[in-house]
């Protein structure tokens, strides 16, 4: 899916990924961004600006994509291509679980490279899911130390094993080694509800 408020470019960029043989989508701001991700869950890449309206001179509107992604646990891999300040885009960006990042104007050939690595590493995730593995991505600070960190990890767990089971309880918890009251607890613990896994 590209992102980008820029018609001509996102016409550009589907140009060149159609012929290499890539479906794609397209949204023009974060509000359709995140309406095609609640409706397509086969997405594997997201090209990401992070300048989008009403704030085309920061980088809030994209990095809202990138935490809204994450938070609905969409396992699509997010390329930034944004012409804001590289480097502080670029640490922000991978900060909130961006893949990847490329600086406008780059080279279609780059582009391509970068969604080759994307679905790479996509198709892996995939893979792994399919052997009853999940990537966990932590952003902790040290000082917060061990506890916070086991926290979010639980967290973050029982939310994906409850999304991959369809919300069902009874085999959320047989996945995780569980008795279903600890899940029940997580439930209570983090505020989780049916509509929000």
């Amino acid at each position: 899916m590209l992102v980008d408020d820029d018609a001509a470019l996102r016409s550009a960029l589907r140009n060149v990924l159609d012929m290499r043989g890539y479906d794609v989508l397209e949204a023009d701001c974060r509000k359709s961004a995140l309406e095609v991700l609640g409706k397509k869950e086969h997405i594997g890449v997201i090209i990401l600006d992070l300048g989008m309206p009403p704030a085309v001179h920061s980088t809030e509107e994209g990095l809202a994509v990138i935490r809204a992604t994450s938070e609905l646990m969409h396992p699509a891999k997010i390329i930034v291509l944004t012409g804001q300040d590289e480097e502080q885009s670029a640490l922000e960006a991978i900060r909130e679980g961006a893949f990847d990042f490329l600086s406008k104007p780059a080279r279609a050939e780059d582009i391509v490279q970068a969604v080759k690595r994307a679905f790479l590493f996509h198709r892996n995730d995939q893979a792994m899911a399919a052997e009853g593995m999940t990537r966990l991505q932590l952003n902790a600070k040290v000082a917060d130390g061990l506890k916070a960190v086991r926290e979010e990890a639980e967290e973050k767990l029982v939310r994906q094993v409850l999304k991959d089971t369809g919300f069902n309880v009874y085999q959320s918890a047989a996945r995780l080694g569980l008795k279903r009251e600890s899940i029940y607890y997580f439930l209570k613990k983090f505020e989780i509800k049916r509509d929000d896994s």
